[in-house]
């Protein structure tokens, strides 16, 4: 892009389009090589320029996790014309699908958080209790009591439920029908084993 197509941007459009280079960063490498010198790189811009529009390294990881966990949250928003247990299929479909298709990104969030800064490990968290409020919403429709025991099932099975996806739907050519089944099952067998 033309130093003189770059002026014509937006300061709002010029963000976007760094922070849009950055998620694409965690494609192929992880969150922590992510500095404003690689991001100016990448854009063939100065240093300066990034700088001003995130203030710091972590004002640019935060910036490029938030739009990244936006994005898995809006790609796997349950759809609620479904009955609960079609939605439940349908939500962990679509995640396979954003998995299979982000694989670099999913795997800088999911993984790259454990040794990341404190305010990037809460953005992911933030993604991890949406998801887990989701199942809890889905195993209330099913007919399971509300209890502080079924809401730390559901967040541990979305922690289970990112090792699978990393293991079976990055890491192996499994379908992605079986993971969507074997994930479902493993989410019902949770719900059923609070209520006993």
């Amino acid at each position: 892009m033309s130093t003189e197509q770059r002026r014509r941007l937006s300061r709002e459009d010029r963000r976007a389009q760094l922070i849009a280079s950055g998620v694409a960063f965690l494609a192929s490498q992880p969150l922590d090589e992510l500095t404003i010198e690689a991001l100016a790189e990448r854009e063939d811009v100065s240093r300066a320029l990034v700088f001003h529009y995130f203030g710091s390294r972590q004002g640019l990881h935060t910036a490029v996790v938030t739009t990244a966990r936006d994005a898995l949250i809006a790609a796997s928003a349950p759809r609620a014309e479904l009955p609960p247990r079609a939605r439940l299929d349908d939500t962990i479909e679509r995640i396979v699908a954003f998995v299979r298709a982000h694989r670099g990104t999913f795997y800088s969030l999911v993984r790259g958080v454990a040794s990341g800064d404190p305010v990037v490990r809460e953005l992911v968290d933030e993604a991890r209790d949406e998801n887990a409020h989701r199942i809890v919403e889905v195993f209330h429709e099913l007919g399971h009591a509300d209890s502080p025991l079924l809401s730390v099932a559901a967040r541990a099975w979305v922690a289970f439920a990112e090792d699978v996806l990393i293991e079976l739907g990055l890491e192996s050519d499994r379908p992605a029908g079986e993971i969507v089944a074997f994930l479902s099952r493993s989410a019902l067998a949770i719900a059923a084993s609070v209520d006993h």
